[in-house]
């Protein structure tokens, strides 16, 4: 490729960028959403926050993991676990990774 059409391509990027993201900076007051997308844009992270780490955690090269021992599997069930007795987001993290950790470095899993 040369470097022109880079150029180019990123500054087309750039543009597009600029144009899309100033779109929603432009209105000087609050943008009426309809009810049903209030409510779905709610879960919006949550969603994202699925897709990236239940691949992560049950996929290994594309293919699901064929074994339950795998760190990632184990840590996950137990950060879940924790987040279901506690409910605190801060301590699922800790303890999820605080069993991955080990399992991960110390057997190699």
């Amino acid at each position: 490729m040369d470097a022109w059409i880079t150029a180019l391509t990123i500054i087309g990027m750039g543009i597009v960028t600029l144009i899309t993201r100033g779109l929603l900076l432009m209105p000087r007051e609050e943008v009426p959403l309809p009810a049903w997308s209030k409510r779905a844009l709610k879960f919006a992270p949550l969603a994202a926050l699925v897709a990236v780490v239940v691949p992560e955690v049950l996929l290994t090269q594309g293919q699901l993991i064929e074994t339950l021992a795998d760190a990632r599997l184990i840590g996950a069930i137990a950060g879940i676990a924790w987040f279901v007795i506690r409910r605190g987001m801060l301590g699922t993290i800790l303890f999820g990774m605080a069993v991955f950790l080990p399992l991960r470095i110390g057997l190699g899993w």
